[in-house]
């Protein structure tokens, strides 16, 4: 299970490292795609197809499902990580999650995420100022 917030940088060309600890639970092969609050989605190669059955799981024939099929796969890329759990992050993706230098990794269960250090720095405040709210409407 993927938990946890890990701080890094990628330089100029969009290489990052994965964390060590996400790199053991995702294995070598990864898919990143876009994600939602412009961040970025990172599942194991092998947990793809579920992740995309979970979240778009029905017909084709309902709008709303071909947009997120195309906003999820279209944005979709397969990852090869190196021997120390590098990879390049595509300019599209980097571009549309806004990343620079300061990156955040955040675990997610099945799924990790690539934040900007700014846009999560933000969208974490929200998140404190709403836990209250967001435990009791789940509890409703």
């Amino acid at each position: 299970m993927l938990i946890g917030q890990y701080q890094t940088k990628i330089n100029a060309k969009g290489r990052a490292a994965l964390p060590a600890k996400f790199k053991r639970s995702l294995g070598n092969r990864i898919i990143i795609t876009a994600g939602y609050e412009q961040s970025l989605m990172v599942v194991a190669q092998k947990d793809w197809q579920g992740e995309i059955d979970r979240v778009t799981g029905q017909s084709s024939t309902l709008g709303l499902t071909r947009e997120t099929d195309r906003f999820l796969l279209g944005s979709a890329y397969e990852i090869e990580l190196d021997s120390q759990g590098r990879f390049i992050i595509p300019k599209y993706l980097r571009q549309y999650a806004g990343l620079t230098a300061e990156i955040v990794f955040v675990g997610v269960g099945k799924r990790a995420e690539i934040w900007s250090q700014a846009k999560w720095d933000k969208y974490s405040q929200y998140l404190n100022q709403r836990v209250k709210e967001l435990g009791e409407k789940l509890n409703a």
